[in-house]
């Protein structure tokens, strides 16, 4: 839909103006006109054009008649006050449009970067590693043409970036065709009603585990202020955990029960170096500050399997956002983050002109400092001639899971800012809520024909050649998957491959309770939706659980953690139909079976309800490259 205003004129509507952002045709004429603006300015003139994604275009109209794709009704206003403050309006439309970004992504594979001095692939974005930012800022259009340089089929999806009505954006196996080997295609996504730190990995085929990712920031708009004092700069800081043994290597390897791999990597890497003092590590990560100014560090875990607990010598972090909301600001010593979470700290550089320890150490693994299980980087002041000294900063006890179960619940929303809107945050709360569902998800381990796999409920996701998006757009899922298969109160009795796929009611609110009866850290992730978390807590769940949440303020955000042998409780409203991937962040547990899908659906065809497919659609599986199908809707005016 266009975004309209109009203009009155002595008891006329005399103009309209349409932000378009679906590129179309438009045919305007200028119409005389009486009064204030005067007919020499007007008279006789009209243009033929077509307009480009985004940009504004204003229609003149007559004796209260809309012009073509305007589609307003005359309105009787009247007064030059109110011509004089709709002309403001027009043009806080036309100068607070979205913009367009342009990406152009080469993905390939790389054998010289070897951060730790082993010769290994690496799936570098345009020969970097990490990949290159994508900085957006609310509602901007952000078009990404990848190019698969791999020998494999490859998916790229976006972290948090909640794809409003538009799945087919979303790049998971669920939603997308992968990108054959040789070939490119064009993401077209929105960042619509978004802000904050999120970031990109490749989706299928184990390639995360080597590389392929980077950070995306959606930045406030303008006439939005971010509730803190603006940083002197901001630096992107992506740490995870790292393998040395080579991606295809180590897939194969995963059900191999005499050699197992994916549960304890090699080392912890910093920005895609190795740790700052490690004999092996070409390079270390280093962020060169000015005594007295305060920087935004964006924190992501990019890893496959450990959490860690992130400090910086000497200098406390004040919390301030994590994935698209502000957090009630607290100073922490150190900081957990969990597989594919991200997080924004503000660090003030006010100690004495030298270098300091930036430091980050697993969780619920006993690692010694000069282990490559820690990394290690340095906050270097500008002046500094003096390298770091002292103590590696300490952490709390890595097996202390108490202390991480209390910071969690101390990361609380902050209610009274506006964020993507300048609405408060606290304007959406979950208070008196009435819930439409609860699924109760049990994560385990099992065996399955003879395969060591990870289930949901006894149920081992198997991915299909057909997503299930296609299939469900297409086909209404037909010879592709059932629907409401998979339990969602209770655990099979017998474990099983299946192709889960849930119903959830369109605008209803679902709470589900993750229970981990593994003995590691996991945590879990649903696209297309932000969730509130309210409530962590041990043993087992029942409904009396829900006494112990936090309705009041409880975070939002896209990925949590589940603590061994615990559970943790969330809420969802569902109010983005589509396709939506629930998966366990943990990469071993994702690629063996730990997933499912939300089927979010309305039936009114109105595309306000769900995007229509977009016209570069790849098509797969039952619905190859001979399948005509039935031509969607056309692209409707808007984002």
């Amino acid at each position: 839909m266009a975004t309209v205003a109009v203009v009155a004129e002595e008891g006329r509507a005399v103009a309209c103006s349409c932000v378009v952002e679906q590129a179309a045709t438009a045919a305007c004429r200028i119409w005389p006109m009486r009064g204030p603006i005067g007919p020499a300015m007007m008279a006789g003139r009209s243009c033929d054009r077509r307009l480009g994604r985004g940009e504004a275009a204003r229609w003149l109209a007559a004796d209260g008649e809309a012009a073509p794709h305007c589609k307003l009704p005359g309105l009787p206003m009247a007064s030059f006050g109110l011509f004089r403050l709709l002309l403001l309006i027009i043009f806080i439309i036309n100068t607070a449009k979205a913009a367009d970004i342009f990406l152009d992504w080469d993905v390939s594979i790389d054998t010289t970067i070897n951060p730790l001095s082993i010769q290994q692939p690496i799936i570098t974005i345009n020969g970097v590693f990490p990949g290159p930012l994508v900085n957006a800022t609310t509602n901007d259009v952000v078009h990404v043409n990848v190019f698969n340089n791999l020998d494999e089929p490859f998916l790229i999806t976006w972290n948090g970036i909640q794809q409003r009505l538009n799945s087919w954006q979303d790049g998971v196996s669920g939603t997308n065709c992968p990108i054959k080997p040789g070939q490119n295609w064009t993401y077209v996504f929105q960042t619509k009603d978004q802000i904050g730190s999120f970031f990109y990995f490749p989706s299928i085929n184990f390639h995360k585990a080597a590389g392929g990712f980077g950070p995306i920031r959606v930045n406030n708009r303008n006439v939005i202020n971010i509730p803190f004092p603006k940083p002197e700069a901001e630096f992107d800081l992506l740490i995870g955990d790292w393998f040395y043994t080579d991606y295809k290597t180590g897939r194969g390897r995963l059900q191999n029960k005499m050699t197992p791999f994916g549960d304890i990597p090699d080392a912890v890497l910093m920005n895609g170096k190795g740790p700052y003092g490690l004999a092996t590590s070409k390079a270390y990560e280093s962020f060169t500050v000015t005594k007295g100014k305060t920087y935004r560090f964006r924190i992501t875990n990019v890893g496959n399997a450990l959490s860690f607990n992130l400090r910086i010598q000497n200098h406390p972090m004040v919390l301030v956002e994590t994935e698209g909301s502000y957090t009630n600001q607290i100073v922490l010593d150190s900081l957990d983050v969990h597989v594919g979470q991200s997080y924004s700290v503000l660090v003030t550089a006010g100690q004495d002109e030298a270098d300091y320890y930036i430091m980050a150490s697993p969780k619920l693994l006993d690692a010694p400092d000069n282990s490559s299980l820690v990394a290690k980087g340095l906050l270097h002041y500008a002046n500094s001639v003096t390298p770091p000294s002292g103590p590696l900063p300490n952490g709390p006890d890595p097996f202390d899971i108490e202390f991480s179960v209390n910071q969690a619940k101390s990361i609380r929303w902050n209610l009274t800012t506006g964020a993507a809107r300048p609405n408060p945050q606290g304007t959406f709360n979950v208070t008196n809520v009435t819930l439409s569902q609860t699924f109760v998800l049990h994560a385990s381990a099992a065996e399955i024909d003879g395969s060591s796999r990870y289930v949901v409920n006894n149920v081992s996701y198997l991915t299909p050649d057909t997503p299930l998006k296609l299939a469900d757009h297409f086909a209404n899922g037909s010879g592709v998957y059932q629907l409401d298969q998979l339990p969602i109160h209770s655990v099979k009795d017998v474990a099983a491959y299946g192709i889960s796929v849930v119903s959830g009611v369109h605008k209803g609110w679902l709470e589900i309770v993750f229970k981990n009866e593994l003995e590691v850290m996991d945590s879990w992730h649903l696209d297309g939706f932000g969730f509130y978390v309210v409530g962590f807590g041990d043993g087992e769940w029942t409904p009396e659980s829900r006494s112990s949440y936090n309705l009041f303020d409880p975070v939002v955000r896209s990925t949590v953690q589940v603590y061994p042998g615990r559970w943790t409780a969330v809420y969802a409203f569902l109010d983005n139909p589509g396709m939506w991937n629930l998966r366990s962040q943990h990469l071993k547990h994702w690629y063996m079976g730990q997933e499912l899908y939300i089927r979010v659906f309305d039936n009114d065809p109105n595309p306000a309800k769900e995007r229509p497919p977009p016209p570069n659609l790849l098509l797969c599986g039952i619905f190859d490259d001979s399948f005509a199908p039935t031509p969607a809707p056309a692209p409707q005016v808007g984002f």
